[in-house]
């Protein structure tokens, strides 16, 4: 369950354009940040996973910077499970121009579950682990794995 929508994610605003006129490195991790709030939900995650004392804390990321986006490009945000453990979860976004359609940037994200009283990582609860299980796409991760090799 890929969650792609042409609703604006957000603009891109003035404070984020660098001196090249262009949204500043930084700020796509901002507007992937956005598109993260906004998955939360659908997988058991935000609120109210912090409510059961619970937090989802980025442990790698990776970004490509694919078309350049200028002041008050409206983006639009696809999101994706591409692969989970007991432990960790592996997401995808990509940032498209929301009217225009074409694609911006690219970011996966690896994701630990954390215990927020011991700030140490634990395992996803059951129901959690189901919400990845059926929001799994059948789509390999083009930077990021679970696994690596001599680990």
């Amino acid at each position: 369950m890929a969650t792609r929508t042409t609703e604006v994610l957000c603009r891109v605003r003035p404070e984020w354009v660098d001196h090249y006129g262009h949204m500043n490195l930084a700020y796509y991790l901002v507007a992937f940040d956005l598109a993260t709030d906004r998955l939360w939900p659908a997988l058991n995650l935000g609120a109210p996973f912090r409510a059961r004392g619970l937090g989802t804390f980025a442990a790698e990321s990776w970004q490509a910077y694919l078309r350049e986006v200028v002041r008050d490009a409206p983006l639009a945000a696809e999101s994706a499970v591409l692969a989970f453990d007991a432990k960790r979860l592996l997401i995808r976004h990509r940032l498209h121009h929301a009217e225009a359609g074409w694609l911006a940037a690219e970011n996966e994200v690896l994701y630990l579950c954390v215990d927020l009283a011991t700030r140490r990582v634990v395992s996803w609860p059951e129901d959690v682990l189901a919400r990845f299980a059926a929001a799994r796409i059948d789509e390999a991760p083009r930077r990021l794995a679970l696994t690596r090799p001599g680990r």
